[in-house]
C-alpha cells in the first residue's frame, strides 16, 4: 500500500533553489524536512510553508559533519516513520582560480558539495531500501558539465563528481525501486550570483541562448517531477536546465 504522503529531506532548503523545491513539494502534498545550517532561515521557510496549510519542519545540520547527517535522517524517521525523497541541494560556491586556491578552501567546498552528498545519500538509502521505494535527486551544475565559466576548480570538480556519483548509485539501487538522478542548472537568480562581478554577469547573460538567467522555480519543477511516480522509469539521468548554454 502506497503512503498517503511522501516525506522529503531537502538540504540547503532555506533559500534559493532549495526553498523553491520545498514550495513545489508543498504544492504536491509532500512534507519537507528543511535541513540547513541556518536554523533561523530554515524555521522561517518552514513557517511560511505551514501558513499555506502544508507541512514542513526545520532541522539544523552541518553537512560537513557525518554524525549530524546521520542524526538528520534518524530524526526524520523518528518523526514520520519513513523517508521517501532526498534532495542534495546544499552547496558552496567557489570562484578562486586553480593557482590561488588553498587546501583549506578546496577541502571545504568538496566536503559540502560532494562528500555530504554521498553520506546523506547513504543514510537515506537505508530506510528507502527497507521500504522498497525512494527518490534521490542531487543538484549538480552547468559547471560540472562544461568546465565552468567564472567559477573555480573546486566547484567545477565537485559538481562534475556529483554526476558520476549519481550514475554509480543509480545502478546500485535500481532493483529496490529507488531512482537516483541529478539536475544541472545553469546560472540561476539566487543569492549565489552575488559572488560574480558586474562584468561576469554581463558575460554570462550574453552567453545564454535564451537570453536570461534561470529561475529557482524552473529548477524546482523539474526536481518535483523526478520525485514523482511519473518519473519511475528515469534513473541515472542528468537533466540540463540552462537556457541552452550546454547541449550535450
Amino acid at each position: 500500500m502506497e503512503p498517503t504522503r511522501r516525506i522529503a529531506i531537502v538540504t540547503g532548503g532555506a533559500r534559493g533553489i532549495g526553498r523553491a523545491i520545498v514550495t513545489a513539494f508543498a504544492a504536491r502534498g509532500i512534507v519537507s524536512v528543511i535541513a540547513d545550517i541556518d536554523l533561523a532561515a530554515a524555521e522561517k521557510a518552514a513557517e511560511e510553508i505551514r501558513q499555506t496549510g502544508a507541512e514542513a519542519v526545520a532541522i539544523k545540520v552541518d553537512l560537513s559533519r557525518t554524525d549530524e547527517i546521520v542524526q538528520l535522517v534518524a530524526e526524520t524517521i523518528a518523526r514520520y516513520g519513513r523517508l521517501d525523497i532526498l534532495v542534495n541541494n546544499a552547496a558552496i560556491l567557489s570562484n578562486t582560480p586553480y593557482d590561488q586556491i588553498t587546501e583549506m578552501e578546496w577541502d571545504g567546498v568538496l566536503d559540502i558539495n560532494l562528500r555530504a552528498v554521498l553520506f546523506a545519500t547513504r543514510e537515506a538509502l537505508k530506510p528507502m531500501i527497507a521500504q522498497g521505494w525512494g527518490r534521490i535527486i542531487s543538484v549538480s551544475s552547468l559547471a560540472g558539465r562544461s568546465g565552468g565559466i567564472s567559477v573555480g576548480p573546486a566547484y567545477v570538480a565537485s559538481k562534475a563528481a556529483v554526476i558520476g556519483l549519481t550514475r554509480h548509485l543509480a545502478r546500485k539501487v535500481a532493483r529496490n525501486r529507488i531512482t537516483v538522478n541529478a539536475v544541472a542548472p545553469g546560472t540561476t537568480e539566487t543569492d549565489i550570483i552575488k559572488g560574480f562581478t558586474a562584468e561576469e554577469m554581463v558575460a554570462i547573460n550574453n552567453s545564454i541562448p535564451l537570453g536570461r538567467l534561470g529561475k529557482p522555480e524552473e529548477i524546482a519543477e523539474t526536481v518535483a517531477f523526478l520525485a514523482s511516480d511519473s518519473a519511475a522509469f528515469i534513473t541515472g539521468a542528468v537533466i540540463d536546465i540552462n537556457g541552452g548554454m550546454y547541449m550535450g
